[in-house]
């Protein structure tokens, strides 16, 4: 057992069921791992209609915005939703949230019917002056390493998916930077009408080896549903490897409990938010923007920017949780984990106890119930962090077809863990 920060995580080496090619599997686990389950394949889901006609020829026919996923109607109804642009999150963003959803872009990307358009289209807007050359490169960086990695996967319509889901990502980045997207202290997942929760899953799936994936305990997850249709709120304290780690916990338990799978907030840092690359993928998410100790004094000028905005976030959860029934992933951590430099282990970093007191205080005050659950992720194989922490945005991203694992410990008391300390309180 390892500890880290005020949570204890129990990590077992080499335990079963093990992931293809990983170096370490780590379990976080209080009961015997006969309470694993493993995870079935789900199929995909179109982001945009529940007509016949495919993802990709959807997006080509529609001239203004996008019909919702969930919509029975078989025909694309452009609509534009309103939205409230006070109190923005990021400051310098120029345009309002229903402007994103809402703009026409050039159509580059959704009319490319092959790879060799595809890429064509990105040199073409850079040569328009339309898209900022970095931005271009990290696309067809992205494009080049998710293509290797679903091929790898070996799936027979592995070129199929990739165009499919690179020409929506490509579309979706590209109207970000024409006209970006505001995110306000707490921001609710857009669903419509462009599905972007849908669109993010369907991106990760392929990149994610169900076969050789995991959830342990999910009886605790269940455990967690109940209590939430009770009003309760759950937090749960966890690791953060990756990018992509909402998705692929998303992933691994949208077949049993797809409430918790949609429903989560994230406690998110800026970096998702800011990169073009991360923003589509941040606005079918649920989240509480703030800024990350990490990266808090990156730019003196914007210090003080930073720490009302993350006051601002704190009101924000405490509003939240006082509505009762919410689940929120949060990483005290305040970063993603690496590799020991010497060893190229891996093992949660630790995590920040003032972050953790937080989130206790907000809990034991908020009014309905709360309880604080453990938390272990491992997917850093599929999209590892750099070696080293970053202060430019626009980080090189490494894709690969592999295994991914979650698992929960019992809910955390802190009354019993500070029982024989004269002033719990002041326990760290």
């Amino acid at each position: 057992m390892s500890r880290t920060g005020s949570s204890a995580y129990y990590w077992v080496a080499d335990a079963t069921p093990p992931l293809r090619n990983s170096k370490t599997t780590m379990f976080m686990l209080s009961t015997p791992p006969t309470t694993t389950f493993f995870v079935t394949p789900t199929p995909r889901v179109p982001f945009l209609s529940s007509s016949k006609p495919s993802s990709v020829s959807l997006l080509r026919s529609s001239t203004a915005s996008y019909s919702p996923c969930c919509s029975s109607s078989s025909s694309i109804t452009p609509k534009v939703k309103s939205n409230d642009n006070n109190n923005c999150y990021l400051v310098s963003a120029k345009h309002s949230p229903a402007n994103t959803s809402a703009s026409v872009s050039s159509r580059t990307f959704l009319n490319a019917k092959n790879e060799q358009e595809l890429l064509a289209g990105i040199r073409k807007e850079v040569e328009a002056g339309s898209l900022p050359a970095n931005v271009a490169a990290g696309m067809e960086e992205v494009y080049n390493n998710y293509k290797n990695a679903v091929i790898q996967s070996g799936d027979p319509k592995a070129k199929e998916i990739v165009l499919s889901n690179m020409i929506a990502l490509l579309d979706r980045v590209f109207l970000d930077v024409t006209d970006p997207f505001v995110f306000q202290p707490h921001h609710k997942a857009k669903r419509e009408p462009f599905d972007y929760y849908v669109f993010g899953q369907n991106y990760i799936r392929p990149l994610v080896d169900l076969k050789n994936s995991y959830v342990g305990n999910m009886p605790l997850f269940i455990e967690m549903e109940e209590k939430l249709k009770q009003g309760h709120n759950i937090i749960l304290m966890s690791n953060h490897q990756t990018e992509a780690d909402p998705a692929i916990i998303a992933l691994l338990l949208e077949t049993r409990i797809p409430y918790i799978a949609e429903s989560m907030t994230y406690v998110a840092g800026d970096r998702v938010i800011t990169d073009p690359l991360s923003k589509p993928f941040s606005i079918g998410r649920n989240l509480i923007c703030v800024y990350s100790k990490k990266h808090m004094l990156d730019d003196p000028a914007l210090i003080e920017m930073k720490r009302n905005a993350n006051i601002r976030a704190l009101k924000e959860m405490a509003m939240l949780l006082r509505s009762g029934s919410q689940i929120v992933w949060i990483a005290p951590s305040g970063g993603r984990d690496r590799p020991d430099p010497h060893t190229g282990e891996w093992a949660p970093a630790p995590f920040d106890t003032s972050s953790v007191d937080n989130m206790r205080r907000l809990v034991e005050h908020s009014g309905p119930p709360g309880h604080v659950y453990p938390l272990a992720i491992l997917c850093h194989d599929i999209m590892p962090p750099p070696l080293k922490v970053e202060k430019e945005i626009g980080e090189k991203r490494i894709i690969s077809f592999h295994g991914a694992g979650i698992s929960v410990a019992p809910a955390l008391s802190f009354s019993e863990t500070t029982a024989t300390c004269e002033n719990p309180e002041k326990v760290s």
